[in-house]
């Protein structure tokens, strides 16, 4: 299924396959990516859908980093936008679902794909409020599908200064990714005037706050999106796809 002679290159989106092409697929080593999101405010710079456009950006650059590999085939399904998304329940544009939906959705699209004759599915996700976590962890083990999970340490250890602060809410850290990838869907003079808010997001929900007032993000975000530039996200977005590339290849 590479690129034949004079051809064009194959799909790397699950959906732009034909019924004949998944067909075909059955049965080879094939793993197919689940990017996983949110609907949720990311200060007053960058856009609701943060989350989601991160895990779609990093699963397609895997994606293609392996369109070339000998014998395996990594296409990318259909995202899924909505997470739990309670903290920013205070702001517009949150728009949450429950941990039960997210996890039987996820378990059932994972399922799905699988009796389709794909056992091999990752989830890529990039949104990090704990509840939403714990249902993909859950999603995860029913299906057999694996977790692309940078909160466990380490993942974290691998990613930024400010990652690893827990202060990364739509800060330098997610700026910067968005950045690279959708630029034109940042703010950048509003982001330039927002101060440094240094809020250790892990600390404050393990003492029982629960939402972004709480923890005194009054603006939906902390770190420092000021010092976000493309050239870091596209870094970042590098780092994240070899760490990406290194589970698809524990599937197989």
């Amino acid at each position: 299924m590479s690129q034949g002679e004079g051809g064009p290159p194959a799909p790397l989106r699950y959906a732009e396959l034909t019924s004949p092409a998944a067909g075909a697929l059955r049965g080879g080593a094939t793993v197919l990516l689940l990017p996983v999101g949110a609907v949720e405010p990311h200060g007053p710079h960058a856009p609701l859908g943060t989350d989601s456009i991160i895990s779609a950006a990093v699963a397609e650059a895997a994606a293609r980093q392996l369109a070339a590999e000998p014998g395996l085939r990594v296409l990318v399904l259909p995202p899924i936008g909505y997470g739990v998304t309670r903290y920013a329940a205070a702001f517009p544009g949150a728009v949450s679902i429950s941990e039960r939906t997210l996890e039987t959705l996820v378990t059932e699209v994972c399922s799905a794909v699988s009796e389709q004759g794909h056992p091999h599915v990752v989830i890529v996700n990039s949104h990090f409020e704990p509840e939403h976590v714990a249902a993909l962890r859950r999603a995860a083990e029913q299906s057999g599908a694996a977790l692309f999970d940078l909160t466990r340490r380490r993942m974290a250890e691998r990613l930024t200064e400010e990652f690893r602060s827990g202060a990364a809410h739509a800060g330098r850290y997610e700026t910067s990714l968005v950045l690279a990838e959708r630029p034109d869907l940042v703010d950048g003079e509003r982001m330039r005037t927002l101060p440094s808010h240094f809020v250790d997001m892990p600390a404050a929900m393990a003492s029982g706050k629960t939402d972004f007032i709480a923890m005194d993000m009054g603006d939906a975000y902390c770190g420092a999106p000021a010092e976000a530039t493309a050239a870091e996200g596209a870094s970042t977005l590098a780092t994240l796809t070899t760490m990406l590339v290194e589970l698809i290849r524990e599937q197989v």
